[in-house]
């Protein structure tokens, strides 16, 4: 056993049940976690965990339950703020085009209230923004 109720947390089990289940097996598994520990996985890894192996566990989570929230709210932090992170910008438009993008654009509309277009016409210029938007596409 491993998680809540127990002293320490035991990283190996959360390990192999995460690095050894399909994205099915995995809902399934953090939905009965939810019902049996009072709180959802998420929390748990949260609260149990720490440095690159929590920020792992809580990416897979984040992904088994929507892949396209996952990827919007990544773009859209890579453009909040003063100074864009080009390199996962880049990097997730370009990896997700021909996938899913179509979803992570409706997904980001619809938890920032604004079209990723936009916010990239916003954030960057010159030859970088009109590559983008032509991957992008229109709003």
């Amino acid at each position: 056993a491993a998680g809540e109720k127990r002293w320490g947390t035991d990283e190996s089990k959360f390990n192999l049940i995460i690095g050894s289940r399909s994205i099915p097996q995995l809902k399934a598994t953090f939905d009965e976690y939810t019902k049996i520990a009072q709180r959802d996985i998420y929390s748990s890894i949260d609260r149990e965990m720490s440095g690159d192996l929590k920020k792992s566990f809580k990416t897979v989570v984040l992904c088994v339950y929507s892949r396209p929230v996952y990827f919007a709210e990544r773009l859209y932090y890579s453009m909040k703020g003063a100074g864009t992170d080009d390199d996962t910008l880049v990097r997730v438009v370009v990896t997700r085009c021909e996938i899913d993008l179509v979803e992570i654009k409706q997904k980001f509309l619809e938890l920032f209230h604004k079209t990723l277009g936009t916010m990239i016409e916003g954030d960057i210029s010159g030859d970088y923004r009109k590559l983008l938007m032509a991957i992008v596409g229109p709003n």
